[in-house]
Protein backbone atom coordinates (compact mmCIF):
# COMPACT_ATOMS: atom_id res chain seq x y z
CA UNK A 1 0.00 0.00 0.00
CA UNK A 2 1.36 3.69 -0.80
CA UNK A 3 0.79 6.11 1.99
CA UNK A 4 0.95 9.53 1.45
CA UNK A 5 4.05 11.73 3.01
CA UNK A 6 7.44 10.49 3.33
CA UNK A 7 9.76 8.47 6.41
CA UNK A 8 13.05 8.27 6.77
CA UNK A 9 15.20 5.78 9.50
CA UNK A 10 18.75 6.90 10.82
CA UNK A 11 20.92 5.46 13.63
CA UNK A 12 21.06 8.90 16.25
CA UNK A 13 20.93 8.98 20.19
CA UNK A 14 21.86 4.97 20.30
CA UNK A 15 18.94 3.83 18.70
CA UNK A 16 17.30 3.21 15.05
CA UNK A 17 14.53 6.72 14.78
CA UNK A 18 12.18 6.28 12.20
CA UNK A 19 9.98 9.71 11.39
CA UNK A 20 6.90 9.04 9.36
CA UNK A 21 4.88 11.94 7.57
CA UNK A 22 1.54 10.93 6.59
CA UNK A 23 0.34 14.40 5.38
CA UNK A 24 0.23 14.90 1.89
CA UNK A 25 2.53 17.88 1.72
CA UNK A 26 4.81 18.08 -1.35
CA UNK A 27 7.83 16.35 -1.64
CA UNK A 28 9.63 20.20 -1.28
CA UNK A 29 8.65 20.77 1.85
CA UNK A 30 8.73 16.80 3.23
CA UNK A 31 12.47 16.48 2.50
CA UNK A 32 13.78 19.88 4.11
CA UNK A 33 11.62 18.98 7.31
CA UNK A 34 13.03 15.39 7.62
CA UNK A 35 16.48 17.07 7.00
CA UNK A 36 15.74 19.58 10.26
CA UNK A 37 14.53 16.62 11.94
CA UNK A 38 17.53 14.77 11.92
CA UNK A 39 19.17 17.52 12.26
CA UNK A 40 17.52 18.68 15.42
CA UNK A 41 17.66 14.57 16.59
CA UNK A 42 21.94 14.73 16.06
CA UNK A 43 22.33 18.06 17.70
CA UNK A 44 20.56 16.65 20.82
CA UNK A 45 23.08 13.74 20.64
CA UNK A 46 25.84 15.76 20.46
CA UNK A 47 24.78 18.01 23.52
CA UNK A 48 23.40 15.94 26.01
CA UNK A 49 25.53 12.39 25.77
CA UNK A 50 27.33 11.60 28.89
CA UNK A 51 29.88 9.33 26.71
CA UNK A 52 30.70 12.22 24.21
CA UNK A 53 33.74 14.03 26.12
CA UNK A 54 32.68 17.40 24.16
CA UNK A 55 28.89 17.09 24.96
CA UNK A 56 27.37 19.63 27.58
CA UNK A 57 26.72 16.87 29.80
CA UNK A 58 30.27 15.33 29.66
CA UNK A 59 31.64 19.10 30.05
CA UNK A 60 29.89 19.32 33.59
CA UNK A 61 30.42 16.14 34.84
CA UNK A 62 34.40 17.31 34.37
CA UNK A 63 33.63 20.52 36.00
CA UNK A 64 35.22 21.98 32.82
CA UNK A 65 32.93 25.17 31.03
CA UNK A 66 29.83 24.91 29.51
CA UNK A 67 28.19 26.98 26.72
CA UNK A 68 25.05 29.06 27.80
CA UNK A 69 22.29 26.10 25.95
CA UNK A 70 18.61 27.12 26.71
CA UNK A 71 17.60 23.34 26.39
CA UNK A 72 20.02 22.43 28.70
CA UNK A 73 19.07 24.56 31.60
CA UNK A 74 15.28 22.97 30.51
CA UNK A 75 15.95 19.59 30.71
CA UNK A 76 18.07 19.56 34.10
CA UNK A 77 15.16 21.50 35.67
CA UNK A 78 12.74 18.72 34.00
CA UNK A 79 15.28 15.92 35.52
CA UNK A 80 14.94 17.59 39.29
CA UNK A 81 11.50 17.84 39.04
CA UNK A 82 10.77 14.04 37.91
CA UNK A 83 13.16 13.60 40.81
CA UNK A 84 10.65 14.79 42.77
CA UNK A 85 7.59 13.56 40.86
CA UNK A 86 8.72 9.99 41.43
CA UNK A 87 10.42 10.48 45.29
CA UNK A 88 13.89 10.17 43.64
CA UNK A 89 13.60 6.69 41.98
CA UNK A 90 13.90 9.07 39.01
CA UNK A 91 17.55 9.95 39.18
CA UNK A 92 19.71 11.98 36.42
CA UNK A 93 22.65 12.34 39.18
CA UNK A 94 23.04 8.96 40.09
CA UNK A 95 26.72 8.33 41.84
CA UNK A 96 27.19 12.04 41.83
CA UNK A 97 27.44 11.93 37.74
CA UNK A 98 25.31 13.61 35.39
CA UNK A 99 23.12 11.38 32.88
CA UNK A 100 19.89 12.16 31.25
CA UNK A 101 19.51 9.33 29.20
CA UNK A 102 16.35 8.35 31.18
CA UNK A 103 14.66 11.82 29.97
CA UNK A 104 16.48 12.77 26.66
CA UNK A 105 15.00 10.75 24.42
CA UNK A 106 11.52 10.87 24.91
CA UNK A 107 12.59 14.71 25.42
CA UNK A 108 14.03 15.24 22.00
CA UNK A 109 10.92 13.13 20.28
CA UNK A 110 8.34 15.45 22.14
CA UNK A 111 9.98 18.59 20.88
CA UNK A 112 10.42 17.17 17.46
CA UNK A 113 7.09 16.22 17.34
CA UNK A 114 5.32 19.29 18.55
CA UNK A 115 7.72 20.89 15.71
CA UNK A 116 6.46 19.04 12.98
CA UNK A 117 3.04 19.80 14.16
CA UNK A 118 3.28 23.34 13.90
CA UNK A 119 5.11 23.14 10.12
CA UNK A 120 1.92 21.41 9.17
CA UNK A 121 2.76 17.56 9.17
CA UNK A 122 -0.28 16.94 11.41
CA UNK A 123 0.08 13.05 10.46
CA UNK A 124 2.95 11.53 11.84
CA UNK A 125 4.63 8.91 13.97
CA UNK A 126 8.07 9.18 15.44
CA UNK A 127 9.69 5.76 16.83
CA UNK A 128 12.51 6.30 18.70
CA UNK A 129 13.58 2.18 20.02
CA UNK A 130 10.52 2.12 22.61
CA UNK A 131 9.59 5.75 22.83
CA UNK A 132 6.65 6.42 19.98
CA UNK A 133 4.87 9.35 19.69
CA UNK A 134 1.87 9.54 17.23
CA UNK A 135 0.41 12.33 16.16
CA UNK A 136 -2.88 12.94 13.46
CA UNK A 137 -4.39 10.14 11.38
CA UNK A 138 -2.15 7.24 9.79
CA UNK A 139 -4.47 7.36 7.29
CA UNK A 140 -7.88 9.79 6.65
CA UNK A 141 -9.83 8.32 9.38
CA UNK A 142 -7.71 5.83 10.85
CA UNK A 143 -6.21 6.47 14.19
CA UNK A 144 -2.11 5.04 14.63
CA UNK A 145 -2.02 1.55 15.53
CA UNK A 146 1.06 0.52 17.72
CA UNK A 147 2.23 -2.27 19.08
CA UNK A 148 3.72 -2.68 22.64
CA UNK A 149 6.70 -4.61 22.54
CA UNK A 150 8.40 -7.30 25.17
CA UNK A 151 11.88 -6.01 25.38
CA UNK A 152 13.19 -9.32 25.44
CA UNK A 153 11.35 -11.26 22.18
CA UNK A 154 10.29 -8.26 20.66
CA UNK A 155 7.16 -9.85 20.18
CA UNK A 156 3.53 -7.58 20.31
CA UNK A 157 2.34 -7.93 23.98
CA UNK A 158 -0.46 -5.48 23.52
CA UNK A 159 -2.19 -2.95 20.70
CA UNK A 160 -2.88 0.57 21.49
CA UNK A 161 -4.89 3.12 19.03
CA UNK A 162 -4.63 7.03 19.48
CA UNK A 163 -4.53 10.03 17.32
CA UNK A 164 -2.22 11.61 20.18
CA UNK A 165 -0.23 9.88 22.17
CA UNK A 166 3.50 9.01 23.52
CA UNK A 167 4.69 5.54 24.82
CA UNK A 168 7.48 5.02 26.52
CA UNK A 169 8.78 1.22 27.52
CA UNK A 170 11.54 0.97 29.95
CA UNK A 171 13.20 -2.59 30.02
CA UNK A 172 16.33 -4.76 28.64
CA UNK A 173 18.35 -1.72 29.17
CA UNK A 174 20.24 -1.09 32.23
CA UNK A 175 18.37 0.67 34.78
CA UNK A 176 19.63 1.46 38.03
CA UNK A 177 18.07 1.33 41.71
CA UNK A 178 19.39 5.39 42.57
CA UNK A 179 19.25 4.45 46.23
CA UNK A 180 21.54 1.08 46.32
CA UNK A 181 23.52 2.03 42.56
CA UNK A 182 22.90 -1.91 41.79
CA UNK A 183 20.84 -2.68 38.40
CA UNK A 184 17.03 -3.42 38.57
CA UNK A 185 16.14 -6.68 36.98
CA UNK A 186 12.67 -7.65 38.69
CA UNK A 187 10.66 -6.52 36.22
CA UNK A 188 10.18 -7.42 32.81
CA UNK A 189 9.04 -3.82 32.12
CA UNK A 190 7.01 -1.38 31.91
CA UNK A 191 5.05 1.05 29.58
CA UNK A 192 4.04 4.36 30.30
CA UNK A 193 1.32 6.27 27.89
CA UNK A 194 -0.02 9.86 27.95
CA UNK A 195 0.31 13.39 26.44
CA UNK A 196 4.15 13.82 26.90
CA UNK A 197 6.33 11.58 25.66
CA UNK A 198 9.64 12.81 28.15
CA UNK A 199 7.76 12.70 31.49
CA UNK A 200 6.31 9.13 30.07
CA UNK A 201 9.84 8.34 29.40
CA UNK A 202 10.67 9.54 33.29
CA UNK A 203 8.23 7.58 34.73
CA UNK A 204 8.41 4.37 33.09
CA UNK A 205 12.44 4.61 33.82
CA UNK A 206 11.18 5.15 37.89
CA UNK A 207 8.90 2.74 37.86
CA UNK A 208 11.08 0.21 36.41
CA UNK A 209 13.31 0.78 39.21
CA UNK A 210 11.34 0.34 41.80
CA UNK A 211 10.25 -3.03 41.31
CA UNK A 212 6.78 -4.74 41.22
CA UNK A 213 5.07 -3.38 44.75
CA UNK A 214 5.92 -0.03 45.02
CA UNK A 215 5.87 0.24 41.21
CA UNK A 216 2.03 -0.88 41.01
CA UNK A 217 1.08 1.32 43.65
CA UNK A 218 2.67 4.54 42.07
CA UNK A 219 1.08 3.56 38.55
CA UNK A 220 -2.33 3.08 40.39
CA UNK A 221 -1.78 6.65 41.82
CA UNK A 222 -0.39 8.12 39.20
CA UNK A 223 -3.47 7.59 36.71
CA UNK A 224 -5.96 8.79 39.69
CA UNK A 225 -3.78 12.09 39.75
CA UNK A 226 -2.25 12.33 35.95
CA UNK A 227 -3.04 11.78 32.58
CA UNK A 228 -0.93 9.01 31.92
CA UNK A 229 -2.03 5.61 31.98
CA UNK A 230 0.75 2.15 33.06
CA UNK A 231 1.35 -1.26 32.05
CA UNK A 232 3.51 -3.24 34.20
CA UNK A 233 5.31 -6.72 32.93
CA UNK A 234 7.00 -8.77 35.41
CA UNK A 235 9.64 -11.43 34.35
CA UNK A 236 7.63 -14.37 34.43
CA UNK A 237 4.83 -12.25 32.04
CA UNK A 238 2.09 -11.71 34.21
CA UNK A 239 1.14 -7.71 33.66
CA UNK A 240 -1.37 -5.56 35.47
CA UNK A 241 -2.50 -2.26 34.00
CA UNK A 242 -4.42 1.21 35.40
CA UNK A 243 -7.91 0.69 34.57
CA UNK A 244 -7.56 3.71 31.91
CA UNK A 245 -5.02 2.06 29.65
CA UNK A 246 -8.53 -0.47 28.41
CA UNK A 247 -9.67 2.99 26.51
CA UNK A 248 -6.72 2.80 23.97
CA UNK A 249 -7.43 -1.30 23.41
CA UNK A 250 -10.07 -0.65 20.12
CA UNK A 251 -9.89 1.65 17.17
CA UNK A 252 -14.08 1.93 18.09
CA UNK A 253 -13.68 3.16 21.43
CA UNK A 254 -11.47 6.14 20.21
CA UNK A 255 -14.16 7.55 18.18
CA UNK A 256 -16.97 8.69 21.01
Amino acid sequence: MTFPGSARTETVLNTSVNVDIRTALPQRELVPMLDNAFAWLRWVDRTFDPFNEESQIARLNAGRTIEQVPELIEVLHRCDEMAEATDGWFDSRIGGTLDVSGYIKGWAVERLSRALASAGAVDHRITAGRDIRVRGSSLPGRPWRVGIRDPRTNAVRRMVFANDLAISTSGKTRVVDPRTGEAQHVLGWVTVIGPDLSTADAFATAMYAMGPIRARRFAMDLAAAEPYEVMIVTRGGRSVSTPGFALYGTPSQLAG
